[in-house]
């Protein structure tokens, strides 16, 4: 008889177990090699613990990387519909909210469990608290995997190990030594989908807790470098809300560089310029005897108000009449104009992803290294990123599910 392929998989998160069940349904013994003492744990914290799956607007422009065309190519093998597909075949239910993906019970714990279920009834071996450390080509064309202590060969190796976002999870960069000891190149990495941290304290203490439909633009050197729409979040600390974890990305890439960097946020977004100048005019009819803080009711939320107009030069009890026309502008002009500067963002700890990573240039499409055959790299350790939505896991399950495939084929 003809003896099964060995696979060794390195981590078991949500790419690791999709390689592992592949390459055990094309008739592989896999073998996952994880640092926990369970797998997976990282998607127990995805979707706020619901495990947003994917999304049906998948689209390459959802991702940032060194080459789009490329991950064009990859989830052109393994799309949305297929993650529909590969799921409920082993068992999960799946529903649509808006385009986003979960599954019925909304649980991240069923996720993962019907992922376990399927390594199980395929026979697939995980053995745990193994850090590995290093992975090399013997003579005899094996590959040899080495937590320091204990080695294993297998015909071929499939590294999952994560980036560096959430830590406590087993993402710890340590995938990026082992693809360095290989020869590959790593693109630094930093903290996306994340909070960042602004230098404005005193009057962020003032306004934490306050949610605002908002857009959001970057500047850095004077030129604006993106922009991003969505319920901003106020902290004592800075910004937070999907806007701000969208472009986290760019921005700690910019502060790496020891760039200066600030956010213009418009709390307004909705209202044209002509329509803005349109309302003021109309608002003054309102005036009357009122003072300032009766006046400006109705417009944004009250702790935002009174920060606005303290920043302004306005006190809350003064009377509109004795208000100068300047410091009115002012506060109108910080409703549309509010500047902080980001000094930082938060650490690993509180990122969902990190950016960076094996530089997917050294990659097949068939996520094979084209620097040691034999070996395939998925899911976060490589130089992928994508936006809030799905898109992160929707990398885990294609990457994951190609590496698998091809190992086990080839």
């Amino acid at each position: 008889m003809q003896m099964k392929k060995q696979i060794g998989v390195i981590g078991g998160g949500a790419a690791g177990m999709m390689a592992a069940i592949t390459a055990a349904k094309e008739g592989a013994q896999v073998t996952i090699l994880e640092r926990n003492d369970r797998v997976g744990k990282k998607i127990l914290q995805t979707g706020n613990g619901k495990c947003n799956l994917g999304n049906r607007a998948l689209s390459v422009e959802c991702y940032h990387s060194g080459d789009l065309e490329w991950i064009r190519d990859v989830l052109e093998h393994f799309d949305t519909e297929d993650t529909i597909r590969f799921f409920q075949s082993i068992g999960l239910m799946v529903k649509e909210k808006n385009g986003y993906l979960y599954p019925v019970c909304e649980q991240a714990a069923a996720v993962l469990d019907v992922l376990r279920y399927e390594l199980q009834a395929l026979g697939v071996e995980i053995q745990y608290q193994c850090k590995i450390t290093k992975v090399e080509r013997l003579a005899s064309g094996k590959l040899q995997v080495s937590d320091g202590e204990k080695t294993w060969q297998f015909d071929a190796a499939i590294v999952t190990c994560g980036g560096k976002a959430a830590p406590a999870t087993g993402s710890d960069g340590s995938g990026f030594k082992i693809a360095k000891k290989m020869g590959h190149t790593c693109i630094p990495s930093v903290p996306a989908l994340v909070q960042l941290r602004c230098q404005e304290t005193d009057l962020l203490k003032g306004i934490a807790g306050v949610r605002a439909d908002s857009e959001i633009r970057v500047f850095c050197d004077g030129g604006e470098i993106c922009r991003e729409r969505g319920e901003l979040q106020l902290t004592d600390y800075g910004i937070s809300g999907i806007p701000i974890f969208q472009l986290s990305r760019r921005v700690n890439y910019l502060l790496r560089d020891r760039r200066n960097v600030t956010a213009q946020i418009d709390f307004l977004p909705d209202l044209t310029q002509e329509s803005y100048e349109e309302l003021q005019a109309g608002r003054k009819l309102l005036q009357g005897d009122r003072t300032a803080e009766e006046f400006f009711t109705g417009m944004l939320h009250k702790k935002l108000t009174a920060a606005l107009l303290k920043m302004a030069g306005i006190r809350l009890a003064t009377p509109m009449k004795e208000i100068p026309e300047e410091k009115i502008h002012a506060y109108y002009n910080l409703c549309r104009n509010l500047k902080l500067h980001i000094t930082e963002s938060n650490p690993y700890e509180n990122a969902q992803v990190s950016a960076g990573g094996v530089d997917v240039r050294e990659i097949k499409s068939t996520m094979e290294s084209k620097i040691c055959p034999g070996v395939y790299f998925a899911g976060e350790i490589l130089d992928v990123d994508g936006r809030c939505g799905g898109y992160n896991l929707q990398w885990a399950w294609s990457s994951g599910y190609l590496a698998g495939y091809h190992a086990a084929l080839a």
